[in-house]
């Protein structure tokens, strides 16, 4: 006997729920926007990116490196299909930036307020969060 009353939704066993797939989406586009912005401003070697790797001892070069690969990484991140790829951007991503968190601190270049430090954690703590989030569409 059915007992609907016409107003209940029928959800599907393993549906993701709404809120979930929202805040990936959202967490996304946050780190592919901030690490996009990021390595634009490596690659045109633009305001403090200089400051900031020569500060640490690294030569100029190694920002054409790194804009190169975060660029690249935030693309695969976004663009469908392709899941071995998407976790090694991901895994890219966390190792760059706790390295750059890490190198900050082994220099004593902690910037304002710890910002040199804590900017790159964050940026690896929306890369976790972004992984963690994803739909099973787009993991291994």
């Amino acid at each position: 006997m059915n007992t609907m009353t016409g107003n209940e939704k029928i959800v599907e066993v393993g549906a993701r729920p709404m809120g979930r797939t929202a805040a990936y989406w959202i967490v996304t586009v946050i780190l592919a926007f901030s690490i996009a912005l990021s390595g634009i401003g490596q690659l045109m070697r633009y305001g403090g990116n200089v400051d900031l790797v020569t500060a640490i001892g690294f030569p100029l070069y190694i920002t054409s490196i790194l804009g190169t690969w975060k660029l690249l990484g935030i693309v695969a991140i976004l663009i469908p299909g392709f899941p071995r790829l998407k976790e090694w951007a991901y895994s890219g991503i966390f190792f760059l930036m706790t390295g750059a968190s890490l190198s900050h601190v082994l220099a004593h270049d902690y910037g304002d307020g710890g910002f040199n430090v804590i900017l790159p954690l964050f940026y690896a703590a929306l890369a976790v969060a972004s992984w963690a989030l994803r739909p099973n569409s787009r993991k291994l």
